[in-house]
């Protein structure tokens, strides 16, 4: 299936037709809003959709559509909690801001000020790397590389960063913005040691609890325990279906908030006010998040120019007005939240599939409403494109499955590529023989296993047991005609980087 990179980019250009008119967002909330919804909930097949929409400090919408659950068509209200993924993010740049607002640290500290046992295989990078680094994505490395390991395994938050120190960056330190979920991580860590209280605390006591955001959790482990949750979707077989709840809370300061959207209105509106919704968040904080660390790039799509990063926002424009956003994707989910400060106004999008565009489309339709930029039908746009990227992945996976059908042997026995192979980021994994294919697990995804078929020669194909992981190739290594080795790769969603492992 094809997901979502969470970075709040959509992968297609506009075209403006300058003769449509844009409704005001007021218009299109009471003329077309519902019936958009209800139309793109049909066109994707997702269960449920919560949208949130205020302005100048009033909540214009706050609503849920659909069902929590396609088993039990539960339906979802604006109390319903979705995982919003990243979007926690700015939650963390905020809570850190705060903590340095509060003069208990400094933004240009070192993170081995705070952690001191930290290294990275750059010894000078381990040293010269600060808070700002971390959650500004200005690590050096390459986006999600390195998330392999982490995501749904079962290392703890203390082992995600001591793995991470064995991961070489892609990049030259602070030369290119690279999307590092690990960096939030070890922000997570340097905020115990400043605060003398975890990241969940941090976030409960400094955020959720002063604005009011009752239902809100920290953590995806008490997510999944919650009452009204709409529970994660996927596609499977070219349908919609239930997925296990993945608990992801080694990597919590990067994703694991679960929320509403009557309680994410509190948070849009104490950002839209400078801090000002019960007076609870500094001014100073929010403009720190806010602070362009890190560049993207040009943005040469329609009304845009620039894509710079702060604290957990992504910062751009848009026909003139200055856009403050992130987009959010787990296990089951893909979420949206947008700012436009300038013109009072705050978006949330939250939906229980992460096989959908939708989030994107219809946040973009109000944003434009919003800025006043020309109608379009983004939605058709992408789910046309969508659907062609679709047909294109079904197409290869088809292919490969078809030689697998022919039995093509592998160049030697199965048995010989049974045994131990390891690799330094990860650990290790397990080779099987499994009647005519082979069966491969996993050092830190007990619960996942893999199953290799001969593509013929030294290729199998791999099919993890983990939807979300993807259907890959795996070529192998030979060495004076034994086994020396294979390569790695999982779905683009989780990481694009590949795994070197050495047969022992």
């Amino acid at each position: 299936m094809i997901k979502h990179l969470c970075l709040g980019l959509f992968t297609s250009l506009f075209t403006i037709t300058l003769s449509a008119q844009s409704p005001t967002l007021e218009q299109f909330i009471l003329d077309s809003l519902d019936i958009h919804i209800q139309r793109g909930m049909a066109r994707w097949d997702i269960p449920g959709t919560a949208v949130c929409i205020v302005k100048d400090g009033k909540v214009l919408l706050s609503k849920g559509y659909g069902v929590c659950d396609k088993t039990t068509n539960a339906p979802v209200n604006e109390h319903t909690l979705f995982m919003i993924g990243s979007n926690s993010k700015a939650f963390t740049g905020t809570a850190l801001a705060m903590l340095a607002n509060d003069k208990k640290c400094d933004l240009s500290d070192p993170v081995q000020k705070w952690l001191p046992k930290f290294t990275m295989k750059d010894a000078w990078v381990a040293e010269h790397l600060n808070l700002s680094d971390i959650v500004s994505h200005r690590i050096g490395m390459e986006t999600f590389q390195g998330d392999f390991t982490y995501w749904t395994s079962d290392l703890t938050a203390n082992e995600v960063i001591a793995h991470f120190g064995k991961f070489t960056p892609i990049y030259g330190f602070r030369t290119k913005w690279g999307y590092t979920n690990a960096g939030f991580a070890i922000a997570g860590a340097c905020m115990q040691t400043i605060s003398g209280k975890s990241w969940a605390d941090n976030i409960r006591e400094r955020i959720f609890q002063p604005l009011e955001m009752n239902r809100s959790l920290p953590l995806s482990a008490e997510v999944a325990k919650a009452s009204n949750l709409a529970q994660p979707h996927t596609q499977l077989l070219g349908q919609t279906q239930r997925i296990p709840f993945a608990i992801i809370d080694n990597l919590a300061p990067a994703g694991s908030i679960g929320s509403s959207v009557n309680d994410l209105s509190h948070w849009l509106m104490a950002n839209l006010n400078q801090g000002a919704y019960k007076d609870k968040i500094p001014a100073a904080v929010i403009r720190s998040t806010r602070k362009p660390l890190s560049m993207l790039g040009r943005d040469n799509r329609a009304g845009h120019h620039y894509v710079l990063y702060g604290m957990g926002w992504l910062l751009e424009d848009y026909y003139g007005k200055e856009i403050v956003s992130h987009t959010g994707g787990v296990n089951g989910y893909v979420t949206a939240v947008t700012l436009l400060p300038e013109l009072g106004t705050g978006i949330v999008v939250l939906t229980n599939t992460d096989a959908n565009g939708f989030y994107q489309s219809l946040n973009q339709v109000l944003v434009d409403a919003t800025v006043g930029a020309p109608y379009q039908d983004h939605d058709a746009r992408a789910f046309k494109n969508q659907h062609e990227q679709q047909m294109e992945q079904d197409a290869s996976v088809k292919k490969m499955r078809d030689t697998v059908a022919m039995a093509r042997r592998a160049s030697l026995d199965l048995d010989a590529y049974t045994g131990k192979y390891t690799n330094e980021m990860y650990g290790f994994t397990k080779i099987e023989k499994d009647g005519k294919a082979l069966k491969m697990t996993f050092e830190h995804h007990a619960a996942m296993t893999a199953r290799l078929e001969p593509l013929g020669g030294d290729r199998f194909l791999c099919t993890y047991s983990d939807p979300m992981m993807g259907v890959r190739v795996f070529p192998f290594t030979m060495k004076d005609k034994k086994v020396a080795g294979f390569t790695l790769s999982v779905a683009d969603f989780v990481e694009f980087t590949t795994y070197d492992f050495k047969k022992e």
